[in-house]
């Protein structure tokens, strides 16, 4: 994909194929109802969710697409089984686009993400 200056997550899905984003609206959509207090912006150009700090950032390739934040030990711990199927990094996982998107998988990693960002704020105060 060429060098672009996306402004909304919408700008950046629309630049791929119908497809992907028909898979990109399906996270985006996860996200918005696990987290509806969540703020939808465009970080290192890529879509990115803040809820009392960053959430999530999901981005699309040819072969897959990529959910990413430097995840905590104990997110990828508490989902060891369900990671063991994709390709992961501390900060990003691999979801095949030749495979159906793994919904409720995905609603746990938001939710858990959720989770620990209440907790941060809780031990700043």
């Amino acid at each position: 994909m060429a060098k672009t200056d996306y402004k909304t997550i919408d700008e950046y899905q629309s630049g791929f194929p119908a497809e992907l984003q028909e898979r990109m609206q399906s996270i985006r959509s996860i996200i918005r109802r696990a987290v509806p207090e969540v703020e939808e912006v465009i970080s290192y150009q890529i879509p990115c969710f803040k809820y009392k700090g960053y959430l999530l950032y999901y981005s699309a390739y040819a072969k897959h697409i990529s959910l990413s934040y430097p995840f905590s030990g104990a997110l990828l711990k508490k989902f060891e089984t369900e990671l063991s199927r994709y390709k992961v990094s501390k900060s990003a996982i691999q979801l095949p686009n030749s495979e159906a998107l793994p919904l409720e998988f995905i609603k746990g990693i938001v939710e858990f993400r959720k989770k620990e960002n209440e907790e941060m704020v809780k031990v700043k105060k």
